[in-house]
């Protein structure tokens, strides 16, 4: 019997603009709700194959991601199962989404997949901007994701509460998105898109 009845997991790299999309997912969904023992919350960020044990040990998974998928950006993906690889591999965004379908191939090859998966993506408007963060068309489909996710929850007949007023605000400025935001440093003095000598080839 596995021990996780639930892995909602958010893979992604908040250094990469909306890239982030999944981490900051998790950071929310933690910072209004609580679950029980049996409920895995997990900031993923680009383990790839570590997140083996975890995906392994869970009967089902949620997982936040970005999903470049040649749609409107913010526009939002919702896959199921069989489809979820697909989804994810559909376009080399970083290497953490290569990682993840090798992360689901290896847990079915010795089957241990969750009896369910469901990924809750959202197609990005900016991913070479290092240092950005999510930008608005993306932030504001967190809230959407969000409930989607308590939605199946609720599905899924799985125990939550939410937190009172103060609860979320202490943990929201554990990782506070918006401190991240604020004290980013100018263009001029930080690179955001590489370093330019190694961007151009020489004639």
């Amino acid at each position: 019997m596995k021990k996780t009845q639930l892995l909602i997991l958010g893979i992604g790299n908040i250094l990469w603009a909306d890239e982030g999309f999944g981490v900051r997912c998790v950071e929310a969904l933690n910072a209004a709700y609580q679950f029980g023992d049996d409920v895995t919350v997990l900031d993923g960020g680009t383990q790839g194959m570590y997140l083996l044990p975890y995906l392994e040990e869970a009967s089902r998974l949620i997982v936040f991601d970005a999903v470049d998928y040649g749609m409107q950006p913010g526009e939002m993906v919702i896959a199921k199962d069989e489809e979820v690889p697909r989804f994810m591999g559909a376009k080399k965004m970083s290497l953490h989404q290569t990682g993840f379908q090798e992360v689901i191939a290896c847990a079915s090859l010795v089957n241990k997949l969750p009896e369910t998966m469901i990924l809750i993506g959202v197609q990005p408007e900016q991913l070479e901007d290092f240092g950005g963060s999510l930008r608005g068309v993306v932030k504001a489909q967190i809230p959407l994701a969000l409930s989607i996710a308590i939605a199946q929850i609720e599905q899924w007949s799985i125990p939550y509460i939410s937190r009172n007023a103060e609860q979320t605000e202490s943990r929201q400025q554990e990782l506070d998105i918006g401190r991240y935001e604020a004290e980013r440093p100018s263009a001029e003095i930080a690179c955001r898109v590489g370093d330019e000598r190694f961007l151009v080839l020489p004639a």
